[in-house]
Formats: structure tokens, sequence, C-alpha cells
């Protein structure tokens, strides 16, 4: 059966490739001291986004920058209407007191998800800084949350949906409208 969802490319595989260089030059700007950095990503895309800017902060910087993940799922404050999916478990690998963390996600939205992470954040400890990292930013606030990076921004209407492929988990690399 032929898939009826219209696919439009919004970041080639090239692009995508580019747009990441770029937020990691951003990051290596705006972090002054790369050693206080602390990539935490948000499932599910999240987490893989930040496994690639931590190989890239390391190709660029030759430092080893430390990542965890953030959960946010109990923390939502609409949970009844996106419900749940499976739970990653949340691993921050350091005390986060004095720490500057990027907060990774795929795509912005309302920013509920950011919001609920920031909450799980801070049952963690009182971080230096919360920047946040978003490959797409596709409008629709409905909290006053705003990226600090930002790969792309893509006005979207609330049915469309906006996909990030990587290669080692999708088999191909690119951001797609649906």
């Amino acid at each position: 059966m032929p898939n009826k969802t219209k696919r439009i490319v919004i970041l080639t595989d090239v692009e995508l490739r580019k747009t990441l260089s770029r937020l990691t030059s951003e990051i290596i700007e705006k972090v002054k001291n790369l050693e206080n950095l602390l990539l935490v990503g948000i499932p599910t895309r999240g987490i893989d986004l930040a496994e690639v800017l931590e190989k890239e902060l390391f190709c660029k910087t030759g430092l080893k920058i430390r990542k965890g993940i953030i959960d946010p799922t109990f923390y939502r404050d609409d949970q009844n209407r996106v419900g749940t999916r499976l739970i990653k478990a949340t691993d921050i690998p350091t005390p986060i007191e004095k720490k500057e963390i990027l907060l990774i996600d795929d795509v912005i939205y309302t920013g509920r998800t950011i919001r609920a992470a920031m909450d799980a954040l801070y049952s963690w400890g009182r971080p230096q800084r919360v920047m946040l990292l978003v490959m797409v930013d596709r409008g629709h606030r409905e909290l006053p949350i705003q990226p600090d990076f930002c790969g792309k921004k893509v006005p979207t209407s609330k049915n469309e949906s906006i996909s990030l492929r990587l290669n080692n988990i999708d088999n191909e690399e690119g951001v797609f409208l649906e």
C-alpha cells in the first residue's frame, strides 16, 4: 500500500551536516568554558542529536564534552493530550551545580516539552545556566520559550509534523515535513 503522506525535504543530508557544523561553531563561540558544558538530550531524537553534536564538538575542539539524558514525561502538564511513550531513563552523569546545560531537542513546537525538561532538570540541582538547542523551530508556541541555537525555522500548520532522520537510526539523513 503506497504511503499517502506527502513528504517535503526541509534539509538534505548535506544541508543537515552544514547546519550541525554551524550550530557547533555557535556553541563554541557562546560557551566560554566548554569543560563546564553538559549536553542533555531530550527523548527521543534529542538524545541522538546530542551524540552527533558531541562528536562535532570533539572534532572541532579536541574536548570530550559530557552528555546526559533527561526524560520530561512525568513533568508534563499535557500528558492526557500527548499520551505517553516508553520512558527513557534519565541519566545525568555529573552534578549539575555550576554547570552550563545545553538542552537538546529535535523540534520545538508549543514549548511544553522544554518546560517539562527544565522542571525535570531542576529536580537534579541548580545549574549556572540553561540553554536550548533545537534543529527545527516550527512555531505555535504556547509558552515564552525560545531556542538559543536553532538549525532552521520552518512555519508549519498544526496538522503537519517535522521529523529529523539520522543515519545511525533511520538509514537516511535529513529533516522532513510530513
